[in-house]
């Protein structure tokens, strides 16, 4: 399979944009998926539970050195940044905000692109600041595949369009066709896996 994770980066208008896309996935979906949703830093793990109860994939908050699996959403805890080591496990960083956030989403896709390069899929979605600009920028420059929610869609649109700014997108897309393209690439990829 091209494909070994996803990396998604929502803020504003993000708990709404989660519950559409989490349970679009297919319980068969066959990637990790790392999530940085800007919270209040004191939030509880309600909303991992919560869109766990309505996804097919299982969905938690990320531990520090938990691997990252397959067919599982990690989201990151409020008040941590979320990164991908090398090892691909899960690690927890209580470093300094980056774009006024933690966690950031540009860690994120930065630790991730590092790790994942053109195997990797990321994913801005509605947001009112400009982190995970800079993140995507550094996925495409590894080869990995962009995709922004379309900022017509989006409840917050300054996020997708900084996105949109910094680099060259592959797909801009209403948040509903967001779960369809990464299932049909997955299995596209499968297939010609067992084809070839």
């Amino acid at each position: 399979m091209r494909y070994a994770a996803v990396v998604i980066g929502v803020s504003s208008g993000g708990v709404e944009a989660l519950k559409l896309l989490l349970p679009a996935l297919p319980a068969s979906f066959p990637l990790p998926v790392a999530i940085v949703h800007h919270r209040d830093p004191h939030s509880d793990g309600f909303l991992a539970a919560f869109l766990n109860t309505m996804s097919g994939i299982a969905v938690s908050e990320a531990e520090d050195k938990e691997p990252f699996c397959a067919g599982h959403a990690y989201l990151a805890p409020p008040g941590y940044h979320l990164l991908i080591e090398s090892d691909r496990s899960l690690s927890l960083s209580v470093d300094q905000r980056v774009n006024h956030c933690c966690p950031s989403i540009d860690v994120l896709f930065e630790s991730a692109a590092d790790v994942f390069a053109e195997s990797l899929i990321g994913i801005v979605l509605t947001g009112a600041n400009a982190d995970g600009a800079q993140g995507l920028k550094a996925i495409k420059a590894r080869g990995g595949l962009a995709v922004v929610q379309d900022p017509q869609t989006a409840s917050a649109t300054t996020m997708p369009r900084a996105a949109l700014e910094a680099t060259a997108v592959d797909h801009v897309l209403d948040l509903g066709r967001i779960a369809p393209l990464l299932t049909r690439m997955c299995t596209l990829e499968e297939a010609y896996g067992a084809a070839g």
